[in-house]
């Protein structure tokens, strides 16, 4: 990567320590949630129920927020998103204590609320860098979440130990704990978020840049970009939806987090059943976070070097791959490496979509919008996978759960090569125009 200005640097750093506060924060507070809601509901099929509420809080807010990070810029639509995430863990600290369901849903809604915000951090950090080095720095800032996927499970234990030394109900520390953290992220954010990713990406002139590191989408997808003359509001929303780039972006990001939700959201529950502590819970979601994060750096850079499509395609089979493995065994090592793999299928899917819709919005004054209606596509996606999870779980275990992953990841692979087949066959592509 070129030599960054110390602008630029500095707000990279920015945006991956209040990345990786969140995700800590987010992780260490997921880990206990199945156990909570059934605890609360007492019902099986409840278990998904706070991430599928979460996700349609994400899902709400996603275009309005997206609106915010427009007009108010990045560092205001984003001290929105912790301000939300911050007031859902203490509606959610509270639920427990009163032993109350419905408010533990309302907790749940608003860390989605904020989380609509939180995930275009990687969007911020991206706009003010040139095209070619976008996949590489939205790696990086994924990067960000293998701090959570290490200190969250680890912050578990100590949480709940604090919680229950002081009498309260044990299950609130994480809670207590995550808000802390977030209120860290939001004082950092106000104060070295400066200037505004926006506006020095305005300043540099990257939002209209015509180059990548690879050439697989600029060489094949003519007018797969917006430039030139903007026609403002929703409508150029719709016309940008419309683009192939933008479609296989949003299918990538949102089949890749069904699937994961599907097969993460029942694994508490299924170690449970076989007996295992929430210490053993706690290390196989780490090993998953640890998947999801962990190589974000060389995603990013097997993105640049091998094509979005490319990877985007194998993340599909990544995740194919782990859902067959989960039911394999509940031992240990094969919950461990399913779990990875399932996180690492992800990985690839997410920032090689990001980079595909940042490169296919380049020049678009409505991009935020856009990526806000990603959001919103990929937040309906993780709760209907986290919703459903339970049920199809109750039907027949966790093979029912890995079939229905490996039919989705399945899915995603063949729209790779449809909506992705001008990046994968551009001769043949260029013969057709």
């Amino acid at each position: 990567m070129p030599e960054m200005s110390r602008v630029q640097l500095r707000l990279l750093v920015t945006l991956f320590v209040v990345s990786s506060l969140n995700s800590a924060a987010m992780i260490s507070s997921f880990v206990l949630t199945p156990i909570i809601s059934y605890s609360l509901s007492g019902s099986v099929q409840l278990i998904g129920l706070p991430n599928a509420l979460s996700m349609a809080g994400r899902a709400g807010a996603g275009y309005p927020l997206g609106w915010l990070l427009d007009k108010a810029g990045r560092r205001i639509g984003l001290a929105a998103g912790l301000s939300f995430v911050i007031f859902g863990m203490l509606v959610s600290a509270s639920a427990i204590s009163a032993g109350s369901l419905g408010l533990f849903l309302g907790g749940a809604v608003l860390l989605g609320v904020g989380r609509a915000a939180l995930e275009q951090t990687r969007f911020a950090a991206a706009e003010i860098f040139p095209l070619s080095q976008r996949a590489k720095v939205i790696g990086i800032v994924v990067f960000a979440g293998t701090v959570g996927a290490v200190g969250g499970p680890l912050l578990v234990e100590p949480a709940v130990s604090t919680a229950r030394e002081r009498g309260f109900n044990e299950h609130i520390g994480p809670f207590w704990l995550g808000a802390a953290v977030m209120a860290l992220a939001l004082v950092l954010l106000l104060v070295a978020l400066r200037p505004d990713p926006k506006d020095l990406a305005a300043q540099l002139g990257h939002g209209a840049e015509d180059g990548t590191a690879h050439g697989d989408a600029d060489k094949s997808s003519k007018g797969n970009r917006v430039g030139g003359a903007q026609r403002r509001g929703f409508s150029q929303v719709l016309e940008l939806m419309r683009l192939p780039d933008v479609q296989l972006a949003i299918a990538a990001m949102a089949i890749g987090q069904m699937v994961m939700t599907l097969l993460m959201v029942v694994t508490p529950l299924h170690m449970n059943r076989a007996d295992y502590d929430a210490r053993a819970i706690s290390f196989v979601l780490m090993a998953h976070t640890l998947g999801m994060f962990g190589l974000s750096g060389l995603s990013g850079w097997l993105v640049a070097r091998v094509g979005r499509v490319p990877m985007i395609f194998a993340g599909a089979l990544v995740q194919v791959l782990a859902a067959i493995m989960m039911p394999l065994s509940t031992e240990l090592p094969v919950l461990y490496a399913s779990l990875f793999l399932l996180g690492l299928g992800w990985n690839f899917s997410y920032i090689a979509g990001s980079a595909l819709l940042s490169a296919a919005l380049a020049g678009s004054r409505q991009r935020g919008r856009v990526q806000g209606v990603s959001e919103v596509c990929v937040a309906v996606a993780s709760a209907v996978g986290s919703l459903g999870t339970g049920n199809v779980y109750s039907i027949s275990g966790v093979v029912a759960v890995a079939v229905s992953g490996v039919l989705f990841s399945g899915l995603l692979a063949c729209l790779a090569l449809w909506l992705g087949r001008a990046h994968l066959f551009p001769v043949a592509a260029e013969r057709r125009l």
